[in-house]
């Protein structure tokens, strides 16, 4: 068999190589040998090879099997100084000039940057409602017990915020409610806010508004009414969605008694809650000139990828859903632990509060909305770059 010899030794390993290689082989170069040989003596050479071996060194064996036909056969030391079969590199950089690391294979990323995004502009509509900004300045609230401030809290913000955005969407397809959001005006009163539902004594056991939105809208929905907890069955109907089979149409039965996390809904002390209308004597978020430029805004990006967006039913998608809840999650959890005055330009002066830090009013609620709905795009579109900035176990 004839065999060529290529040797990328450096250091004391060279000279070293050097010296075994011309017992068997005649130099074709600097680096090069080239020799017939039996196995028997190849298998020699290599043990040789071996048995000297440094850190440095790197021998590599290539078998002539014809004209315009050679084969590795095998590399002792250092294989990274060849590649797959066993070539040389003219030159070495650092530099990253593929830049194979800037490609982005994530087929849902901008799916979960505008879900997350619209949602976290929305989340916190209910937070509007004239109960709970009497809340926020209630000092006698504040210093209740804990289980006091609870009781007060019969229905939360999330199931008020979910009502806000049903009334808003009305009887429109998702093509349609974009739309409007596209063409949003900032008014005090708007006239959709007429049609938004109490859930009534009438309808208090059937009361399930997530079932009958379109597919978008649905999706939404589910993150508003989800950002802090997930919907907890009450415990007096919690055997009948232990069947797979009832799983599938756990839209169809979410209602304001799904959305007490910690503690039961009495349906009888509080049916007189859910019957009242909603007030919101200090208007609503969509009187914030800057929150609706930016709602615009992003339902014109969601329009423009609405043929993506209408792909599938990405409530049914696991993946996409959950990493949508936990930017939206995210950024409001780090979004509320900021100081008085967020990085936003919101209206100044806005009549509406989102929370309170050390008992004092702290970020008014279109500043709120806006941080965390440009927060949880921002954390969406990190996604990709996650795993490799995450600290790791080498």
């Amino acid at each position: 068999m004839n065999i060529l010899l290529v040797s990328q030794c450096s250091g004391r390993a060279l000279p070293e190589s050097r010296r075994i290689l011309d017992q068997f082989a005649e130099r074709r170069g600097e680096r090069t040998w080239q020799t017939p040989i039996t196995m028997q003596g190849l298998d020699t050479l290599r043990k040789l090879l071996r048995k000297s071996a440094r850190r440095n060194t790197a021998v590599a064996c290539h078998w002539i099997r014809g004209r315009n036909h050679s084969e590795l056969v095998w590399i002792v030391g250092n294989a990274q100084r060849f590649n797959s079969e066993g070539a040389v590199p003219t030159n070495t950089t650092s530099r990253d000039v593929l830049r194979i690391t800037d490609e982005n294979d994530w087929h849902t990323a901008n799916i979960i940057q505008l879900l997350a995004c619209l949602a976290g502009l929305f989340h916190d509509l209910g937070k509007a409602w004239t109960r709970f900004q009497q809340k926020l300045t209630d000092k006698d609230h504040q210093k209740n017990s804990k289980e006091k401030r609870h009781k007060k809290d019969l229905l939360r913000h999330e199931w008020v915020s979910l009502r806000l955005f049903l009334a808003f969407v009305g009887g429109d397809d998702d093509e349609g409610w974009l739309n409007r959001l596209v063409n949003l005006k900032a008014e005090k009163v708007p006239a959709w806010l007429a049609e938004m539902q109490s859930d009534g004594s009438k309808a208090f056991a059937s009361s399930a508004p997530l079932k009958n939105l379109p597919a978008l809208a649905q999706t939404v929905a589910w993150l508003l009414v989800s950002h802090h907890f997930l919907p907890q069955c009450p415990r007096d109907d919690a055997s009948r969605f232990l069947q797979p089979e009832a799983l599938e149409k756990i839209l169809r039965h979410i209602s304001p008694t799904w959305n007490r996390a910690k503690a039961e809904f009495d349906r009888d002390k509080e049916r007189d809650l859910l019957t009242k209308p909603r007030e919101f004597s200090k208007g609503t978020p969509f009187a914030s000139t800057h929150w609706c430029r930016r709602v615009s805004t992003v339902a014109e990006e969601m329009l423009s990828n609405f043929s993506t967006l209408q792909e599938e039913h990405w409530l049914d998608n696991p993946y996409v859903i959950h990493l949508s809840r936990l930017c939206l999650m995210l950024s409001d959890h780090y979004y509320s632990s900021l100081k008085k005055f967020g990085a936003t330009s919101a209206d100044p002066d806005f009549a509406l509060w989102a929370n309170t830090r050390d008992k004092e009013l702290n970020q008014r609620l279109d500043d709120h909305l806006l941080g965390v709905g440009k927060g949880a795009r921002r954390i969406a579109r990190s996604l990709p770059e996650l795993a490799r900035q995450l600290p790791v176990i080498v």
